[in-house]
């Protein structure tokens, strides 16, 4: 009797000719630990780590856009209260995140046998959807509002301030987290609170401006944060459309010419790839010679799995064997 170490992996592979093709069934015994416990409590680990920045990102996004919104509504500047705006987008954003986060990272079940991921890539879409809307309505009410002159305020110029240094701080420190964690959507949060940096130093001086005679300036930067805004919608579509619409992962010529170089593949007939959040999948047909024996071709597939795990860093992988003469 053999006696497997504790979490140990044995995996029997199960031959199977269907129709002249080489299928690869495996078979695991029943304790031995499954392939995916550490990835999966890696993912749990990192998921809770996102869900932190999150709250305390949105939590200082809340401090600053209340600061915004007494400043633009005491002095009357339109500027400011369109940086407001931009500012009650971010805090949208947190919210949209927060729950999309915990449905996202569920484990894949029977609807959804991918997984969840592309909820997080969903809501990214939904934000830049949001932000698109509120930069056009922005553009119309500053250009149709009256020419009144905003008021000059020195303590609302000293929040004014305050509100810079806090933006600075928590878009360094959430891009930072957002690139160790390798989450779109904290990068997506961490875009908008950097372009709330800019547009909060343009609209401070545009305020100032107008407030000692020039109104027209105060509009001009109301646009001027608009058409920040609409860019940044732009690039969140651009970034997440491609995965939506499953745009492919890696070159097909590059994976083919990768596959390619493992002894006893004949050719590549087909390659696909794929994102799954922000994960790569990949599936790929591969032929051998029909003498090649089901223990052998098993091999193959094996090792096709083991190159695009350490070349592509493919998370998601099927490799399908058909004999050719």
């Amino acid at each position: 009797m053999v006696v497997l170490p504790p979490y140990s992996r044995q995996i029997i592979p199960i031959p199977v000719q269907i129709w002249g093709q080489t299928r690869i069934f495996r078979s695991e015994f029943p304790h031995a630990k499954k392939p995916g416990d550490n990835a999966l409590k890696a993912d749990e680990k990192r998921n809770k780590l996102v869900l932190r920045v999150i709250l305390l990102e949105g939590a200082a996004n809340i401090v600053v856009l209340g600061l915004k919104l007494v400043v633009g509504i005491t002095t009357g500047s339109m500027a400011v209260l369109a940086d407001a705006v931009h500012s009650l987008t971010d805090v949208a954003n947190n919210i949209i995140a927060w729950i999309v986060i915990h449905a996202s990272h569920e484990p894949a079940d029977r609807e959804h046998p991918y997984g969840h991921h592309k909820f997080e890539m969903l809501a990214v879409f939904v934000l830049a959807t949001l932000l698109a809307t509120v930069a056009i309505e922005l553009a119309i009410r500053a250009v149709t509002r009256d020419s009144s002159h905003p008021e000059v305020s020195t303590w609302g110029l000293y929040l004014m301030i305050i509100v810079l240094i806090v933006n600075i701080i928590v878009a360094s420190w959430q891009r930072v987290w957002a690139k160790r964690l390798n989450s779109s959507i904290l990068l997506a949060d961490a875009s908008h609170t950097f372009s709330d940096v800019l547009t909060t130093i343009v609209v401070i001086i545009g305020w100032q401006l107008s407030a000692r005679g020039y109104p027209w300036l105060d509009t001009a930067c109301a646009l001027g944060v608009s058409a920040v805004i609409l860019y940044l919608a732009f690039g969140l579509f651009r970034n997440v459309v491609p995965a939506l619409v499953d745009e492919m992962a890696i070159e097909p010529e590059e994976l083919t010419a990768a596959i390619s170089t493992i002894s006893g593949i004949i050719d590549v007939p087909r390659v696909r790839s794929r994102w799954i959040g922000s994960q790569r999948a990949v599936d790929v047909i591969v032929t051998v010679p029909p003498s090649m024996p089901t223990i052998q071709s098993h091999a193959i597939a094996d090792e096709v799995e083991a190159l695009l795990e350490a070349e592509f860093d493919v998370a998601d992988i099927s490799v399908h064997v058909e004999p050719k003469a």
